[in-house]
């Protein structure tokens, strides 16, 4: 076993440490900077004559302090550490990758993305528009909620906050990180497995939100088109309530985007749900179903119907009635004091403190929705 010969296995174990952020390889991304082999100081680590090498491995990192660095360092270990021809003895030495190198890299990435990478061919992320005809029925809620289940189910999940004036993904998912500027090129916060772009996650984003038309649709052509999203196999959208502009926009620039809509019980909420779901005959989108949250309030064993009944049947019945297709109820949510109490500590109410899919009512309801949603046929892009 020659120095060489390590430093090939070495280099190749590290072609398959995925950078966390842009879910490239470190290799492929340019960011290992070298690597240094060489015999230990001591030929034998152990009684039985086995090989030690020094190995030192250059990593050149995106931005400086990069929060995700750690993690970066910790899945090069494992990569290396059952190295099967040696003990390898690794030494990481962090630097930070030069401008013209970065900037080489980001113009790459960008011309591979080429604008918003959901509607090219061969896209394969299905895009899911949680809508509401209203406010306060818990559309961020089912939204954030709907996301984590996802990526507990193993699914590459993303999510846009396009409620522009109401975001609040944010403290739901308990993000408090800025995105990450790579040269112009935003890389988004992650949270429980979900890679999260919000008017919520930029510094002053406290401060009254006065857009309209045009800037509504640029705000998320940018969440789209500047934000590097990888390639997930899942990406929700938390749209403002109404039919108003950003519906529209979502329209534009996501034809093969499919329409979830969620209403509460009571018929004021359910006959106003029912026209968000009406706007696919406007701009032909796909509606996947209905989810009717507080449904229910369990109190001592019996189901009180706090909000009345039958809200998220109709406007499923109805819809498929207007639309000529099945819009089925995906599923009715409880009105449970934990939804609320968990979300607003920062963490999706399906989840335990692990980050796995809890042993829940709730959770299993929203993992058969989650699961229903992929098992319907996806819309053609054309």
């Amino acid at each position: 076993m020659t120095p060489q010969k390590v430093h090939d296995d070495i280099l190749e174990a590290l072609r398959h440490v995925i950078d966390p952020e842009l879910g490239r390889t470190i290799t492929d991304l340019g960011m290992v900077g070298g690597v240094d082999v060489a015999p230990a100081a001591h030929t034998a680590d152990a009684d039985d004559g086995t090989p030690a090498w020094d190995v030192t491995v250059h990593l050149e990192l995106t931005v400086p302090g990069c929060p995700l660095s750690e993690t970066i360092r910790r899945r090069i270990r494992a990569a290396v550490v059952n190295y099967p021809h040696g003990r390898i003895r690794l030494t990481i030495e962090t630097g930070v990758m030069e401008s013209a190198k970065l900037k080489a890299l980001v113009a790459r990435l960008k011309a591979e993305r080429r604008a918003n990478p959901f509607t090219r061919k061969g896209a394969k992320t299905r895009i899911f528009a949680i809508a509401s005809g209203k406010g306060g029925v818990g559309k961020s809620s089912v939204t954030a909620n709907l996301a984590a289940t996802f990526a507990a189910l193993g699914y590459d999940t993303a999510a846009i906050d396009a409620d522009i004036y109401g975001f609040s993904l944010p403290r739901l998912f308990g993000v408090k990180d800025q995105p990450t500027d790579l040269d112009g090129m935003l890389v988004p916060p992650e949270a429980w497995g979900v890679r999260l772009m919000s008017i919520g996650v930029f510094a002053g984003s406290d401060r009254a939100i006065l857009w309209r038309g045009p800037r509504l649709q640029r705000s998320l052509e940018q969440f789209l088109s500047d934000v590097w999203w990888g390639d997930p196999d899942v990406l929700l959208l938390d749209l403002a309530p109404g039919t108003g502009d950003m519906a529209i926009s979502v329209a534009q620039a996501l034809p093969n985007a499919e329409l979830v809509v969620v209403t509460t019980p009571q018929p004021s909420a359910s006959e106003v749900a029912v026209r968000a779901g009406l706007v696919s005959l406007q701009m032909p989108m796909q509606v996947d179903g209905v989810i009717e949250n507080m449904s229910y309030f369990e109190h001592k064993g019996e189901k009180l119907r706090i909000f009345g009944e039958g809200g998220g049947q109709r406007v499923s019945d109805q819809l498929t009635h207007a639309l000529g297709y099945d819009v089925p109820l995906l599923g009715q949510l409880p009105l449970v004091p934990e939804l609320r109490e968990t979300a607003e500590s920062g963490r999706p109410a399906v989840l335990d403190e692990n980050g796995e899919l809890a042993q829940s009512s709730v959770a299993k309801t929203f993992e058969n929705v989650a699961r229903a949603l992929m098992q319907r046929e996806r819309p053609s892009l054309g």
